[in-house]
């Protein structure tokens, strides 16, 4: 079978033209040296962003067409601490070629890899990530809006200023953070002057998350991102041995930034819980279940949640109180002995449950109902959670196993009450959460 002489010709052209465009789609990035402009993109971004910044290398992909940054660093501006608001390993910026062909630079998708994000605030309410110089209304390359943003293993710090200068305790950070956001303004997030209604919405998982003293794993929840504001939906996490449901939010407007949180839970182990707080270690076991609403202001002090306020509900079930000693001390206040179930775990519980109100680090607690094995209490009364662990509680305790006559008047005798052959009595209780003490009150408890 013969080729036709033509049909050769044609087909070698076809052959040494695409030898000849691989060759030169290998050759583009050498002859497109992008890395030559990279003093002008550190130069643009120090004036977008109002602060010094550091870039190792830009490289450009065109299949697809993309800009790449590695090793962005921006440092913190004057009046902060030194260090860096952000180091990012490497980010891929996707462009639009038709936009590019107009002379235009849309960018695409935002591929941000293990970014490092210190955000820090000072006593004035500025943070070291606003620039207010940036305009609102920018929308240029590169840090206008972004189609799409994704965070892929990245950690977040957010702390505050002293007066003194020094940094403060961090009262929330995030890790192994990954996110996908759609219409990102990243002049709106920089800018004081923003006027936009959304500055980007998505969703965020993240392995470990922290909010003052209380930690969570494995959560995932939507972000919505507004002016100088976050808001955290729909987070599940778990959280001290069990589970929470509910909503985060801050508001970054103010001279302080305000939050506020809205949870509910289930299967918390308290001894878990209590450990996270000073001097609560060993003091309870059980599992609190329950729904509680919080807010306050991030205050610079060493104690940046003191102002930290909210009122809920929960319930503590099958647990122990070793300091408290419920019959043991109910026991040495009316001086018997035959107590029945009483007498089997003088410092175990069936359920605890009450309403609280927590208000400048006092936690109050309403209608406090107590079913102990053997003593059922119901009373009313504060903790102070600053560092004293101060108690002041009152209420009126039932021996619910029916008592022998001798026992029953030698409890009126110091001061109970007998009703259906079951004694009942007020009671108080002082002192400190290490150290309580139990005295027999003048009068009972009233709902």
């Amino acid at each position: 079978m013969t080729v036709n002489p033509t049909r050769r010709k044609l087909i070698l052209f076809a052959v040494l033209a695409g030898v000849s465009l691989i060759g030169l789609v290998l050759a583009l990035p050498r002859i497109f040296n992008i890395d030559r402009y990279r003093p002008k993109v550190i130069a643009y971004l120090e004036e977008k962003l109002g602060k010094q910044v550091e870039i190792d290398r830009l490289t450009l992909d065109f299949f697809p067409l993309s800009l790449g940054i590695e090793n962005l660093n921006v440092k913190n501006p004057d009046g902060f601490l030194s260090g860096y608001i952000v180091k990012i390993g490497r980010i891929r910026a996707d462009l639009d070629p038709r936009a590019l062909w107009h002379r235009q630079v849309v960018i695409r998708s935002l591929v941000l890899n293990h970014p490092a994000i210190n955000l820090l605030s000072n006593p004035s309410g500025a943070w070291n990530f606003e620039n207010p110089k940036a305009k609102g209304s920018q929308r240029t390359f590169p840090l206008g809006l972004i189609y799409n943003v994704q965070i892929e293993g990245g950690d977040l710090v957010a702390s505050t200023l002293l007066p003194s200068g020094a940094r403060g305790p961090v009262f929330f950070e995030a890790h192994e953070i990954y996110s996908n956001l759609e219409d990102v303004n990243l002049i709106g997030i920089i800018s004081l002057s923003s006027s936009s209604a959304s500055d980007g919405r998505g969703t965020v998982r993240a392995s470990r998350l922290s909010f003052g003293t209380v930690d969570t794993e494995n959560l995932a929840a939507g972000l919505q991102l507004e002016p100088r504001k976050a808001f955290f939906t729909d987070i599940k996490a778990d959280v001290f041995g069990g589970s929470a449901m509910g909503d985060l939010s801050f508001d970054l407007s103010g001279t302080k930034t305000a939050f506020r949180t809205q949870v509910h839970f289930t299967g918390l182990r308290m001894e878990h819980l209590l450990s996270a707080f000073e001097n609560g270690k060993g003091k309870m076991t059980g599992r609190m279940e329950g729904e509680v609403t919080l807010s306050g202001l991030v205050e610079p002090t060493v104690r940046p949640l003191a102002g930290l306020r909210g009122k809920g509900h929960i319930t503590i079930r099958d647990g122990e109180a070793p300091t408290l000693q419920l019959n043991a001390n109910l026991k040495k206040l009316v001086r018997f002995n035959n107590l029945g179930p009483a007498k089997e775990n003088p410092s175990a519980f069936n359920k605890i449950s009450t309403d609280l109100e927590l208000d400048n680090l006092h936690v109050t607690g309403k209608n406090i109902d107590i079913d102990g094995y053997g003593v059922d209490i119901d009373g009313s009364g504060s903790i102070s959670v600053d560092g004293f662990n101060e108690v002041n509680c009152q209420g009126t305790a039932q021996i619910t196993a029916p008592q022998g006559f001798l026992t029953n008047t030698f409890a009126r005798l110091a001061g109970g009450k007998l009703q259906n052959g079951r004694i009942f009595f007020p009671f108080r209780i002082d002192g400190t959460v290490e150290n309580p003490t139990f005295s027999k009150a003048t009068s009972a408890h009233k709902k």
